[in-house]
């Protein structure tokens, strides 16, 4: 795994899922879910901190050190009933010294929190009446609450990473370290539609979040890149071309993504970047910018072939880690479908330093199906890597 995230030669192209949630829901632990890869001859990795997404109430989707507000930030929660909307209101108040941030979110059917509202979260999105960030003003609150990891955070983290370091040697497999958070972390806080907007409407504003998110998030990457993980993974599902153009990317992104890899480096560790759909755009910038494994590389891109795209744009300089889509080609296609698509990605990525195959970005379903087809993916790449 290390010789192909450095571009370096490999006796066989690894194969490494990028996550695999189905696998999660059958074991005890990360470690647990580490082994049962192993023993179906995958090339697994260890990922630190390991806490499962109902273990981050405050923050489901950033995986990482942990996301708490400071003790002098009064938080409060409240339901209330809207006649004109059809489902009841979620309040969340934050106060501090600074003042006073504030969002309305809708308890739909499909919402997973109960009565409870967390920090940052995917389900917020779509369900906000009211997004946490809404004037310039609200962003000298957020600096209030956006803190450093605590020195007993740290020692936790420190402590679980002796544990995660003693197995990974112990099964000669990678450390990995995360997550890195920036315009996703906006998106969280803003909306994606108001985020959007303040590109032209508020471009001295967007740049000041943007900057506060990134501070905060070096301070979260710090003692991660100390502890010595040898990859350590940024996110960046909402950095693509589905959201942002290429200009806007440059101007407002790729900055602050560069000063991150670079921070990775000092430590002498490897920089990985999640995007999967809209990537294709971006694969100048991406190159630009230091970093050294790109994950999410989807096959059913709107490209007639992203991955000979991705090959070309970035084959030798940025390694690739994906190849077969998750979602649509294990989960709901044939096995012939999988075969194909594993056939097609290793041929693609044939002679290119730097390839790890792995579906599109996840594999969540726990179906006959899905399972018989994670089987002939695995025999297929055995065959052919």
């Amino acid at each position: 795994m290390l010789n192909a995230i450095g571009r370096r030669e490999v006796d066989y192209t690894p194969c490494a899922f990028m996550s695999f949630s189905a696998m999660r829901g059958r074991c005890h632990d990360a470690y647990e879910v580490v082994e049962k890869e192993l023993a179906r001859g995958l090339d697994s990795m260890v990922f630190v901190p390991s806490a499962w997404r109902g273990e981050r109430r405050n923050h489901p989707d950033l995986r990482g050190l942990p996301v708490r507000l400071p003790p002098e930030v009064d938080v409060r929660l409240w339901e209330e009933n809207v006649p004109e909307e059809p489902y009841p209101i979620l309040h969340k108040e934050y106060r501090s010294p600074a003042g006073k941030l504030w969002t309305r979110v809708r308890k739909t059917d499909d919402w997973p929190h109960g009565n409870y509202v967390p920090f940052i979260d995917d389900y917020q999105i779509p369900r906000a009446v009211k997004p946490l960030i809404t004037e310039p003003s609200d962003l000298n609150v957020l600096r209030t609450l956006l803190r450093e990891p605590r020195p007993e955070e740290i020692a936790a983290f420190y402590a679980e990473f002796a544990r995660a370091c003693a197995f990974a040697r112990a099964h000669n497999i990678m450390l990995a370290g995360g997550w890195g958070v920036g315009a996703d972390m906006a998106a969280w806080l803003c909306g994606f539609e108001s985020l959007m907007l303040m590109t032209h409407d508020q471009p001295a504003t967007l740049s000041e979040l943007l900057e506060i998110i990134s501070i905060w998030n070096q301070a979260r990457m710090r003692p991660v890149l100390e502890a010595g993980v040898d990859l350590y993974i940024r996110r960046g599902w909402y950095e693509g071309g589905d959201f942002w153009s290429p200009r806007l990317y440059e101007r407002y992104l790729l900055p602050i993504l560069r000063k991150e890899a670079e921070l990775a480096h000092d430590y002498g560790t490897a920089f990985g970047y999640i995007m999967t759909t809209g990537a294709l755009p971006m694969l100048d910038q991406i190159r630009n910018a230091g970093v050294d494994v790109l994950l999410g590389a989807d096959p059913l891109q709107s490209d007639d072939e992203p991955l000979r795209s991705m090959r070309e744009k970035l084959g030798g300089q940025v390694a690739i880690w994906g190849g077969v889509n998750g979602a649509l080609t294990v989960e709901e296609g044939s096995a012939e479908n999988v075969r194909q698509a594993v056939g097609c990605a290793l041929e693609t990525m044939r002679d290119v330093p730097g390839f790890v195959l792995s579906p599109v970005d996840n594999i969540t379903e726990v179906t006959r199906n899905t399972w018989q087809n994670v089987d002939v993916l695995i025999e297929t790449w055995k065959q052919l890597r």
